[in-house]
């Protein structure tokens, strides 16, 4: 290899790095198509190095501290604004899976979103028989893999753990998912990603 060649191949590797890590696997995404032919890209299986970062010190919601240390449900455990989240996630049974090493991004809706779906459709969700709607829902709220705010793209389609898609609006640096407004992102746990929403996204009609 001659010196230019060798310079080049030097400069690429340390560009690698910077990016990803030099000579190792790329995260793989899928691409899928919207009714008008744009390529959207799908992020379910993506996996960066900036999702594994987070504020030692943590982040504060719903009047808590949530920090790296604990997982998913731990930390939402500790928010005021998110009581009616977690009581649901327990009744769907699924604490225990978002516990699990995952990794996770959850698109978490506030006490308020709840309030604002119609009268009774919470009492109704959390009702025994409606375990498996519930379940559906939920999991119509979290993506499989490690989703930090800078990885979205206005257009992005990702694909839930329920198998439905999601969709991502950036403008002017304001994310938006399907309609609710992401309003505090990047809260970090030891399994996975938070982001705090406005509504409650409902998957599609069967």
């Amino acid at each position: 290899m001659n010196k230019i060649t060798r310079s080049a191949a030097l400069a690429f590797c340390a560009t690698s790095l910077l990016l990803a890590g030099c000579g190792t696997d790329q995260p793989t995404t899928e691409a899928t198509t919207d009714p008008e032919g744009m390529t959207l890209q799908d992020s379910a299986a993506m996996s960066t190095d900036s999702a594994r970062m987070g504020k030692a010190q943590g982040v504060e919601v719903g009047g808590a501290r949530m920090t790296p240390d604990k997982d998913l449900v731990a930390n939402a455990i500790s928010s005021k604004e998110h009581t009616t989240l977690v009581s649901a996630v327990q009744a769907a049974g699924l604490a225990e899976t978002l516990k699990g090493p995952g990794p996770y991004t959850v698109f978490a809706p506030s006490n308020a979103a709840f309030n604002n779906l119609p009268y009774g459709a919470v009492a109704g969700l959390m009702r025994p028989e409606s375990k498996e709607k519930l379940q559906g829902v939920l999991k119509y709220h979290v993506i499989p893999s490690r989703i930090m705010a800078a990885d979205l793209r206005d257009g992005q389609q990702l694909t839930t753990l329920s198998g439905d898609k999601i969709k991502v609006s950036v403008k002017d640096g304001k994310v938006k998912i399907n309609n609710a407004n992401v309003t505090i992102s990047d809260v970090v746990s030891s399994n996975g990603i938070t982001h705090v929403i406005d509504q409650v996204l409902l998957p599609p009609a069967e």
